[in-house]
C-alpha cells in the first residue's frame, strides 16, 4: 500500500523489490539470452522492439508471480511491442491475445494499482469442478472458432497454432482477472503453445528467435510460480500468508 508521503513513481519503483529470489535469477538469465540473441544477428527495428517487449514481458510475468502491481505498466508496454511483432509476423491472433491481456490484466491493475497487491494476495480462489469444465470448454471453443476465422479471413500462415496460443492465453487472462490461482495451468500451457508458435514462425523466417526464447522463459516462470508465488499455498506459507481454501 502506498504511504501518504510517498509519490506514485517512487512507490511504483519499489514494486520491483521484495520478489522471491528465484524470480530475479530468472530475469537476469532471460536478459542475458535476449542480449546474445540481439547482438548475434542483424539489428533491425523488429529485433529491437522484440528485445524491449520480451525484456519487459518477462518482468511483467515475474511481477504477476510476485503479486506486484507494477505488472500493469510492464504489461501495457510489452503488449504494445508484441502487437507490432505479431503484425509483422502475420500471427494476427497473437495481436488479439495482447489486447486481451491489456483488457483483463493490465488495465484492471492500473485502475486499482494502489490496492492491487493486497487485494489480490488476500482474495485468491481455487477452481471447483464447474469452473474447470467451463474454462476447458471455453478454451477449446475459442480455439476452434478463432483458428477457423483467422485462417479464412486473413493471410495468417499458422491459424491452428495461432488459435491455440490465443485461446489458452485468453482463458488465462480471464481466470487471472477473476483471481483464481488455477490460471497458472493455463499460463503453463499458454507458454508451451506460444513456444511452438514462435519456433515455427522463426523456422519459416517470419520472426526473430527472441520470441521463442521469451515463451520458454514464460514456461519456466509458470513452473516456478507453483513453488514460490503467493498464488499457491507453498509460496504463501513462506510469506506467512493465509492458506487458500
Amino acid at each position: 500500500m502506498q504511504t501518504k508521503n510517498e509519490n506514485y513513481f517512487t512507490w511504483l519503483f519499489k514494486q520491483l523489490k521484495g520478489w522471491p529470489q528465484q524470480n530475479y535469477y530468472l530475469f537476469w538469465f532471460s536478459f542475458g539470452c535476449q542480449i546474445m540473441t540481439l547482438v548475434n544477428n542483424k539489428i533491425t527495428v523488429v529485433a529491437l522492439i522484440s528485445f524491449i517487449g520480451t525484456t519487459l514481458g518477462v518482468l511483467c510475468v515475474l511481477a504477476i508471480n510476485a503479486t506486484k502491481a507494477i505488472n500493469g505498466w510492464l504489461g501495457l508496454i510489452s503488449a504494445s511491442c508484441f502487437i507490432y511483432v505479431g503484425f509483422i509476423a502475420k500471427n494476427y491472433l497473437s495481436m488479439f491475445e495482447q489486447v486481451a491481456y491489456i483488457l483483463t490484466l493490465d488495465l484492471p491493475v492500473l485502475i486499482s494499482v494502489r490496492s492491487w497487491n493486497d487485494d489480490t494476495k488476500n482474495h485468491l480462489k481455487k477452481f471447483g469442478k464447474k469452473e474447470w469444465v467451463l474454462s476447458l470448454l471455453f478454451t477449446f471453443i475459442v480455439w476452434g472458432i478463432s483458428a477457423y476465422l483467422i485462417g479464412s479471413l486473413t493471410n495468417d500462415p499458422r491459424p491452428l497454432y495461432d488459435g491455440m496460443a490465443f485461446s489458452i492465453s485468453l482463458t488465462g487472462g480471464i481466470v487471472c482477472f477473476l483471481r483464481y490461482n488455477n490460471q497458472y495451468f493455463w499460463w503453463l500451457f499458454s507458454g508451451i503453445a506460444q513456444l511452438i508458435l514462435w519456433v515455427i514462425t522463426f523456422s519459416q523466417g517470419d520472426a526473430t528467435l527472441a520470441m521463442a526464447i521469451n515463451a520458454a522463459v514464460y514456461v519456466i516462470n509458470d513452473i516456478l510460480a507453483f513453488t514460490v508465488s503467493p498464488w499457491f499455498n507453498t509460496g504463501r506459507k513462506k510469506l506467512g500468508l493465509q492458506k487458500i481454501s
